[in-house]
């Protein structure tokens, strides 16, 4: 073997060595919108942790002085209709946006993964019940889906993260059945069913850790939809109640003053802009690292 090979063959041992997590991350940190993407999402999220110690102003404090006046020393982004602050309400806004698509992608991913998997493995009658149930979800557009459970539901908060939950399972149910059809004959799969394992314990140790990947890249999509999803509610009146801040909210607010007071709109429906972008980012940067192919 000539000098010139070994360090070929050298780099070669590192890849084959390391780790999948490293290298996942590793490949993603090379996507540099991957990289924004994820440092907006942080930004966010530290905002909406530490939004006491951001902000000096309480979110739904009125001040009648201080109607629809543009940006000042005193109050960066202006203040709305009822002289509040809005860089204060687009920070706490930022919880109800961030718990919603978190809390959303939760409760879908309890729900549809398990249903994915018993349809995915077993087959038959139950594989028929449960896409046929499915099929006829998804029938229904997933926006549309979430304003009828919603205002089924009754207009809360809480309510709108159940309801936008439970419009997403479909999703996760039916890429979950996928991955699993696709893994279960596989030849670990096929042995680990020949020395004796229990089916749940073929589904739980040895299937749903190998469909892990695609899952994760799905929810992270799937935060910036309910994103999306929870800003409309309370823009119709569906999700957070004022006066709490919310996106939605806000930018109904403001539909009535865009010409006097577009500052009202412009701020959180750049918020909502940049954080269901970032979400999607990571999303394809995740896609990408985790593909098992790429390099």
């Amino acid at each position: 073997m000539t000098d010139a090979a070994l360090p070929s063959l050298a780099a070669l041992d590192s890849d084959t060595l390391e780790s999948p997590t490293r290298r996942a991350l590793r490949r993603l940190f090379k996507r540099k919108g991957a990289v924004v993407g994820l440092v907006v999402i942080t930004a966010f999220i530290l905002l909406a942790l530490f939004a006491p110690l951001i902000v000096p102003y309480d979110p739904i404090a009125t001040n009648w002085a201080l109607v629809r006046k543009p940006a000042t020393s005193a109050h960066w982004l202006g203040t709305d209709d009822l002289g509040r602050d809005v860089l204060a309400r687009v920070v706490y806004g930022s919880r109800a946006s961030l718990a919603a698509g978190a809390i959303s992608v939760s409760i879908a991913l309890v729900i549809g993964v398990p249903l994915g998997l018993l349809s995915g493995y077993r087959g038959g009658f139950v594989d028929g019940l449960i896409s046929r149930l499915t099929d006829a979800m998804l029938a229904c557009p997933f926006l549309i889906l979430a304003i009828a459970l919603a205002a089924f539901l009754g207009p809360s908060l809480s309510n709108a993260m159940i309801a936008i939950g439970i419009s997403a399972t479909p999703i996760f149910i039916r890429l979950t059945r996928g991955q699993t059809i696709g893994v279960k004959v596989e030849d670990y799969v096929e042995a680990a069913r020949a020395i004796g394992n229990p089916p749940w314990r073929i589904a739980l140790f040895h299937i749903l850790p190998n469909i892990l990947p695609a899952l994760l890249v799905q929810a992270t999509l799937s935060i910036a939809a309910a994103i999306i999803a929870e800003a409309a509610l309370s823009f119709l009146g569906l999700g957070q109640q004022p006066p709490a801040p919310s996106w939605g909210s806000m930018l109904n607010s403001a539909q009535r003053f865009l010409t006097n007071a577009p500052w009202m709109a412009l701020w959180p429906g750049l918020a909502i802009f940049l954080v269901v972008l970032s979400f999607n980012l990571v999303g394809d940067g995740l896609r990408d690292a985790l593909d098992p192919k790429s390099r």
